[in-house]
């Protein structure tokens, strides 16, 4: 589809006075990026927040104010747009007047038009994708890339689409390597928070009689459908929607949650109850940082810490009950 942006710098000040010149022309659907939300999520440093911040969002700080509109390319909303320049330009000329007050700052108000295809970028994404070994015996590949199983290894087929892991990222393997020191052939697995499924697949592909995956998005859960579906391994393995908390009744050798520190955290009480007589919990997502966070917390629900395995900044913790 074509469509066309509309980029508005302005100040902290000047967001408000921006969107409502933008409603009074009717246009009621506006993207906000201010670098002040980054301040905030710096504030919450000891919540999960903090474990995705990196370096290209803290340069994210040093940015102007933007208040973004996407339109379709049509006649009528390249008039709009054509609208939307003059009304900002009116605007300054009164702000520069002092019709808000002397020391009202609203920014440069500038304003840069562009006329863009999505099909140019919407599967730009997909060029970074290849085939990638994650442990010792699995190989995770996209479905339009050629891998050469040469040395027999377990592939896994996925397409995450844009919104999903594609399983190469430090924690989903030091996941997959504790499935395959812990988990033993027949058992089962419930896999928390499953996404795209990388997971709930790898268990099956190692030997489980029976993996369920389980997230509180939907969405979630028929992507992850869908590639169980892809890889063949929708005899064993299943998603559905919920979380540990309610509406789930499954007792697993195995419980591995690919989350975030305080998810982690929040979860394991629960994960607890899900589990058979000597049954592991794998939990990742956890920034090294937070390791001693996390491990202090499961020994005090009761867990017994059998490993840690690290991996680029991150790590995995491998628990009994």
């Amino acid at each position: 589809m074509n469509y066309i942006e509309i980029n508005i710098e302005t100040s902290a000040g000047g967001i408000e006075p921006v969107v409502t010149e933008l409603m009074n022309i009717g246009i009621t659907d506006t993207v906000v990026e201010d670098p002040r939300d980054i301040e905030d999520l710096m504030d919450k440093k000891q919540t999960y927040d903090w474990d995705y911040l990196d370096d290209s969002i803290m340069e994210k700080m040093k940015d102007v104010p933007k208040v973004i509109v996407y339109l379709e390319d049509t006649p009528e909303n390249r008039e709009l747009s054509k609208l939307t320049e003059t009304t900002i330009a009116e605007l300054k000329a009164d702000a520069e007047a002092g019709e808000f007050g002397k020391d009202a700052d609203f920014g440069s108000l500038n304003v840069t038009v562009s006329f863009d295809d999505d099909s140019e970028w919407k599967d730009k994404w997909k060029e970074y994708f290849k085939p990638s070994q994650i442990s010792d015996s699995i190989v995770v590949k996209p479905t339009w890339e050629e891998y050469d199983n040469r040395d027999g290894k377990l592939v896994i087929e996925i397409d995450p689409g844009m919104a999903f892991g594609t399983g190469t990222h430090e924690t989903t393997s030091l996941c997959v390597k504790m499935l395959e020191k812990y988990q033993k052939k027949d058992d089962d697995v419930l896999d928390v928070g499953c996404g795209s499924g990388i997971l709930s697949i790898a268990a099956a592909l190692l030997g489980a009689k029976d993996v369920l995956g389980v997230d509180v998005d939907p969405i979630a859960v028929e992507v992850a459908d869908e590639n169980i579906r892809l890889n063949r391994v929708e005899n064993v393995a299943r998603a559905q929607s919920g979380d540990l908390t309610k509406g789930i009744d499954y007792k697993a050798d195995v419980v591995v949650a690919n989350l975030m520190a305080d998810l982690v955290m929040m979860l394991a009480e629960d994960a607890a109850k899900h589990m058979k007589a000597d049954g592991f919990f794998i939990s990742s997502g956890i920034l090294v940082e937070k390791e001693e966070t996390v491990s202090d917390h499961l020994k005090r629900l009761g867990f017994n810490i059998v490993e840690v395995a690290r991996d680029g900044g991150w790590c995995a913790i491998v628990a009994k009950a």
